[in-house]
């Protein structure tokens, strides 16, 4: 007679948010580039607390999460949101947003909206030949931009820099300063873009 294996029990929502809340912290120490000792000293919980924390061995008391949150200059509202249940979004192509600028031959679809939990978000763009868009700077310094060129050619000056891209080329880049579009062939630009929000 064969034994039956028997699965552990799946996890309740209180354990699931105190295993994503003990990633989150380790994310952020590590992200601050400080040891379980440098965090000791600038939280005043100790090393063996932190640690247990951090593998989800026991579960943080209000106390403990305002002073983490202190020393990592964040509220404890802010925290809590990000180690939430993360959503699952699924869109159908009917329910991917367009919008449309004719003046300056642009279409965009909105594949993946930014949402919470989430810093990336996911745009199929489209410039008509000739089309010519420029930013004199980013809404957010900094963003983190991945840009795949699907068909067409594509021009792109950062912050002076001029890159020219063909068919299958990517380009990834920060952006901190003005930027133009411009598009020099005789077919549309065809590309997809992915737009990252830097977090710790």
């Amino acid at each position: 007679m064969s034994e039956t294996e028997i699965e552990p029990p799946a996890p309740t929502e209180a354990q699931a948010l105190d295993q994503r809340l003990a990633q989150r912290l380790m994310t952020l120490r590590t992200a601050a580039g400080w040891s379980l000792e440098d965090l000791a000293q600038r939280s005043g919980i100790s090393r063996a607390t932190l640690s247990r924390l951090e593998r989800a061995e026991t579960s943080p008391t209000a106390h403990l999460l305002g002073r983490l949150c202190a020393a990592h200059g964040l509220t404890l509202s802010s925290l809590l949101a990000e180690v939430e249940t993360l959503p699952v979004r699924h869109l159908g192509p009917a329910q991917q947003s367009q919008w449309e600028d004719p003046s300056l031959g642009f279409r965009r679809r909105m594949l993946a909206p930014p949402m919470r939990g989430f810093a990336t978000e996911l745009l199929e763009c489209r410039l008509q030949p000739g089309a010519h868009i420029r930013y004199e700077h980013p809404p957010v310094a900094g963003l983190e931009h991945h840009l795949w060129l699907i068909s067409g050619q594509l021009q792109l000056q950062l912050d002076g820099q001029v890159h020219r891209l063909r068919a299958g080329a990517s380009l990834s880049y920060k952006l901190w300063g003005a930027s133009q579009f411009d598009v020099p062939g005789k077919t549309e630009a065809h590309y997809l873009l992915a737009i990252t929000q830097a977090r710790p």
